[in-house]
C-alpha cells in the first residue's frame, strides 16, 4: 500500500525533471521501493539516482537533488526527504498520516491485505500429487502446505486459482504395487513362502492394507493368479489414495478437481496417443531404434527424448505432454506445478513440448520443493522411503499438530532445505515461531478483554488523533501494518507463500515488544483508546496472515 504510492511520486518526478530539461534519460527507469536497514536513514528508500548515472553522464548526488526537486506528494504523506551519498533518496513519512490510514484497516478488517494484481486472470495450480503406492510423507506435506497456501495469497489478489491433484494411476509404479500387495497377501494372509521382489514396495503398510477387510474380501473369491495380481493392484491404490484423501483433509488442503492419469488412456480417447500423433504431425518426433524421439534439444532441452518406446508403450513424458497438453487447452492465464527437487531436469522437456504443440512454454512455472529433515531429541530422524522407514505426514502432524506443521513447513524459502525441530514445534514459548504469532494475537485480544472488565471507555474505534502515537516504535508498527498488502501482493506475485510467514513473525516481535515497553490500558481517555486502536489493527493483521497459512488465531492462550 505504501509503496504503491511511493513509487508513482518518482515517476512523475523524473518525467517533470525531464520535461524541465534537467534529465535528459529517454529510457523511464523501473523505481525499486526499499526498507532501508537502519531506521535512522528513514522509513523507506531508493536509489533511482544511480541508475540513471550512466545514462545522465551525471553523479548520483546531483541526479538525486533534480528528482527530489521534482518531488509531488500527497498532502501530509511526507515529513522529510533526504539525500545520501553516494545518491539514494531516504523517504521519512509522516506520523498523523500513517495514523489517519489505520482507518483503512480498521474499516474493512475482513479484507484488509487483498489485492486486485491478479484481477481477471486464471491459474491452474497442480500439487502434492504423489504417487499413489504409499502414504504421504513429510516431504510431501511442505509441497502441500506450500500449494495450498500459494492458493490461498493467490485467491486474495484477485486470481481464479483451480486447486488440481494429478493421480499418477498408470504405469511401472501401480504394477510394483500390485506385485507388492500380492506377495504380501500370499505371505501374511494365506500363509505361503513365497520370496518377495526387491523392487518392491517395503513399507509395513504393505502389511496393513492386505490383512485389512477390504482387501480380503476383494481379493478372497479369486483363483486365477492374473485376476488376483491386478484387483490387488486396484484395491491397494483404491486405499492408500484414501489415506491420501484423508491425510490431506485433516491438514486443511483441498482440492477442485483429482485428475487421474489412466483416464488419459480411455478407449473412447486416448490423449496420450492424440498429442504423439500431434507432435508428429508437427514433424517434432523422429524415430530410432525403434522407438518414437522428441527432438526437445532444439527447444532448450539438454538431449532428446523417447516418447514411444520400442515395444510401442509410451513412457512417463508421453503422458506427461498429453496432461499439459490437455491443461492448456482448458485456457487459464498460468499453470503452476510444484514438484519436487529431484525433477529439476524434467521442465525443459515438458516446456518443449509444449512449444511444439503451439502452446506459450513460459505460461508454465514449476516450484521446484527442497527437501525437508526431521530432528527429534536433538538428533536427526532417519528417513528412506526406498526401505520403507519414513515419518508419514499424518503421524507428524499428530505429534506436533495441524498449525505448528503448516507455519514450519512454510518457514524457509521452498527451494531451500529445511530442518523441521519436532520438539520445537510442540513447545509454548517464545523460541517456538508458530506460538509467538499466535500468541501475539491472543494477547491483543486480551486487551480488550481486560479493558472491558476494568470498565474502560473504548465504544468505537476509529483513527487515533494526530499527536498522540509519537513513539519510535509506534511509528514502526504502524508502517508494517500498513505494509501488509504489498507482502501479500509480493507472496503472489513470486509464487513465495514464506512472505507471509516472515512477515508475521516480524509484526509479532514488534508488537511484544511494545507491549511489554508500554502500558496500553490506563493511560487516560486519549492515549489508551488510540493504543488499543493500534493493538486492534495488529490483531487483525495477524488473524489475516494465519488465516492465509491455514492456522488457527486463538483469542485466548
Amino acid at each position: 500500500m505504501l509503496k504503491e504510492l511511493m513509487v508513482p511520486i518518482f515517476e512523475n518526478a523524473f518525467e517533470s525533471a525531464r520535461a524541465a530539461g534537467d534529465l535528459s534519460s529517454e529510457e523511464k527507469p523501473t523505481v525499486v521501493i526499499e526498507t532501508p536497514p537502519n531506521e535512522a536513514f528513514g522509513d523507506f528508500s531508493c536509489n533511482i539516482a544511480m541508475t540513471l548515472a550512466r545514462a545522465e553522464r551525471k553523479a548520483p548526488l546531483m541526479i538525486a537533488e533534480q528528482i527530489v526537486r521534482h518531488f509531488e506528494a500527497p498532502e501530509g504523506f511526507l515529513k522529510d526527504v533526504r539525500i545520501e551519498k553516494p545518491g539514494f533518496i531516504n523517504l521519512y513519512l509522516d506520523g498523523d498520516y500513517l495514523c489517519a490510514k489505520l482507518t483503512e484497516i480498521l474499516s474493512a478488517p475482513d479484507d484488509f491485505g487483498k489485492n486486485e494484481s491478479g484481477a481477471g486472470k486464471s491459474v491452474h495450480l497442480e500439487f502434492v500429487s504423489a504417487n499413489p503406492t504409499g502414504p504421504l510423507h513429510v516431504g510431501h506435506g511442505r509441497g502441500a502446505a506450500l500449494g495450498d497456501v500459494l492458493g490461498r495469497v493467490l485467491k486474495a489478489s484477485g486470481f481464479r486459482v483451480h486447486r488440481e491433484y494429478y493421480i499418477n494411476d498408470a504405469g511401472n509404479q501401480i504394477e510394483t504395487l500390485a506385485k507388492s500387495a500380492y506377495a504380501r497377501y500370499l505371505q501374511d494372509v494365506k500363509g505361503e513362502d513365497v520370496p518377495f521382489p526387491e523392487d518392491a514396495y517395503q513399507g509395513e503398510y504393505i502389511r496393513e492394507i492386505v490383512r485389512s477387510a477390504r482387501f480380503r474380501e476383494a481379493v478372497g473369491t479369486l483363483e486365477d493368479e492374473k485376476a488376483l495380481l491386478s484387483q490387488a493392484g486396484v484395491i491397494a491404490k483404491d486405499l492408500i489414495l484414501e489415506d491420501i484423501e484423508k491425510s490431506l483433509a485433516g491438514f486443511r488442503v483441498r482440492f477442485d478437481e483429482w485428475f487421474s492419469e489412466s483416464s488419459l488412456f480411455t478407449e473412447n480417447g486416448n490423449r496420450v496417443e492424440e498429442a504423439v500423433a500431434e507432435l508428429e504431425a508437427n514433424k517434432k518426433l523422429y524415430g530410432k531404434d525403434g522407438a518414437k524421439w522428441l527432438a526437445s534439444s532444439a527447444y532448450g532441452d539438454e538431449k532428446d527424448r523417447v516418447v514411444v518406446r520400442d515395444d510401442g508403450r509410451p513412457t512417463y513424458l508421453a503422458s506427461d505432454i498429453a496432461y499439459h497438453h490437455l491443461k492448456y487447452e482448458r485456457g487459464f492465464d498460468r499453470y503452476i506445478n510444484i514438484w519436487g527437487a529431484d525433477h529439476h531436469g524434467y521442465l525443459p522437456r515438458v516446456r518443449a513440448a509444449m512449444e511444439m504443440l503451439g502452446h506459450d512454454p513460459e505460461k508454465l512455472d514449476v516450484l521446484f520443493v527442497q527437501f525437508v529433515s526431521l530432528r527429534r531429541g536433538g538428533e536427526a530422524v532417519q528417513m528412506s522411503t526406498r526401505s520403507g522407514e519414513f515419518e508419514e505426514l499424518s503421524a507428524v502432524v499428530d505429534e506436533v499438530g495441524v498449525d505448528a506443521a503448516r507455519f514450519f513447513f512454510l518457514m524457509r524459502s521452498a527451494d531451500t532445505a529445511l530442518e523441521f525441530d519436532l520438539d520445537l514445534a510442540k513447545e509454548q514459548s517464545s523460541e517456538n515461531p508458530v506460538y509467538y504469532v499466535q500468541y501475539a494475537h491472543a494477547r491483543a485480544c486480551s486487551l480488550f478483554r481486560q479493558a472491558e472488565e476494568g470498565g474502560e471507555p473504548i465504544g468505537a474505534l476509529d483513527a487515533p488523533s494526530p499527536g498522540v502515537l509519537v513513539l519510535a516504535e509506534e511509528h514502526q508498527l504502524m508502517k508494517n501494518l500498513l505494509e501488509w498488502p504489498d507482502v501479500v501482493r509480493t507472496a503472489a506475485e513470486r509464487f513465495e507463500p514464506h512472505h507471509v510467514t516472515f512477515g508475521l513473525i516480524a509484526l509479532a516481535k514488534q508488537f511484544h515488544a511494545y507491549y511489554n515497553r508500554n502500558r496500553i490500558l490506563g493511560q487516560g481517555e486519549e492515549l489508551t483508546r488510540a493504543r488499543l486502536c493500534l493493538s486492534k489493527c495488529v490483531q487483525v493483521v495477524l488473524r489475516s496472515g494465519l488465516n492465509l497459512l491455514g492456522v488457527s488465531a486463538p483469542e485466548k492462550m
